[in-house]
């Protein structure tokens, strides 16, 4: 499977990391999230950072609850843009919500952002306060690291619990691949209905993958969309249950299809979708993934953005293993 592009607003002279900003500023990195001040990424982006060549960069977590009012993404981001020591920031929960608010502080947006209407990577060039939504390329890369070439080439399909950022990211980017090498279904399920809707809306579009989208919210809908897949297929859980929430999207006596590719984007938590395949995965003959390279590429293309960074495959394996004893 082959997925490729990265989409930006402006052309930049990236650097290596260590590599000499010839006196450009460096600066600091937000990160807005519901908890971000008590997440492990505190403890590891200092790590990061001196690897990076970034000694002087510190991480600046603003703790949003996820009722947060309009007003408040509003100062936010002119904070963000406003504060000289600030770089730029990684958006994790907030995403669609900080773009509907603060749509007008951006003076460009890249093209994932435009379309999916959110921004997961804010940064400054040049003056200009830009946006970018990095969740499709993230995950594409990601997905590149488990699904073998030519998997979908056959009969094997997608079904995805959640329809929220990551879940909506996966289905852009499966629904892209070339046409030998496409899944023959993609069924988005998620229990809020306006929220498929949106999906729907920026997913139709002529030449992708066939989407289904089906409203769900019990264990026992969810077990019989799963029986019905054929095997080889893809099934992830992108739902967020197993780590803030406890909690899986299938019953427990759901079976995966033989040989089927099983994604759990959480790599901290009860993981209980986790542990149900890691169960069958012998028997069943399962590929079982965790959260944790999405996680490290999610961080690594953000950061590798606001600071002007060209990251190489074996950078990204050092920031994995300097990060290893945060995944518990």
């Amino acid at each position: 499977m082959t997925i490729s592009g990265r989409a930006v607003s402006v052309k930049v002279n990236r650097r290596r990391p260590g590599e000499t900003t010839m006196g450009r500023a460096r600066g600091s990195l937000g990160f807005v999230g519901v908890t971000a001040s008590a997440s492990s990424i505190n403890k590891v982006f200092p790590v990061w950072a001196r690897y990076l060549g970034l000694e002087d960069a510190k991480l600046v977590p603003f703790d949003l609850p996820l009722d947060t009012q309009p007003t408040t993404y509003r100062r936010t981001v002119a904070r963000i843009r406003d504060e000289q020591e600030l770089r730029g920031a990684l958006v994790t929960s907030h995403k669609v919500k900080v773009l509907a608010a603060a749509r007008d502080l951006f003076d460009g947006l890249d093209p994932f952002a435009e379309r999916i209407g959110e921004v997961s990577c804010i940064s400054k060039r040049d003056g200009q306060l830009l946006g970018y939504a990095k969740d499709p390329i993230t995950a594409g890369r990601a997905l590149e690291a488990f699904v073998p070439a030519g998997h979908f080439a056959g009969e094997a399909e997608v079904l995805c619990f959640g329809a929220g950022g990551s879940g909506l990211a996966i289905a852009l980017r499966l629904g892209q691949l070339e046409d030998d090498d496409r899944p023959a279904l993609i069924t988005l399920v998620d229990r809020d209905r306006e929220r498929l809707e949106d999906c729907r809306t920026i997913l139709d579009h002529p030449g992708g993958a066939p989407i289904e989208f089906v409203v769900a919210d019990d264990a026992h809908t969810n077990d019989r969309l799963l029986s019905k897949r054929p095997p080889g297929s893809l099934v992830v859980n992108a739902t967020g249950l197993g780590k803030d929430q406890p909690g899986s999207p299938i019953g427990a006596a759901a079976s995966f299809p033989p040989r089927a590719l099983v994604w759990e984007l959480n790599y901290r938590g009860e993981l209980a979708f986790l542990r149900h395949a890691q169960r069958q995965a012998e028997v069943s003959k399962l590929t079982v993934e965790d959260g944790w390279t999405y996680f490290v590429h999610g961080w690594s293309e953000v950061i590798a953005e606001v600071y002007d960074l060209e990251l190489a495959a074996d950078d990204i394996t050092r920031l994995s293993d300097l990060a290893a004893g945060e995944r518990t």
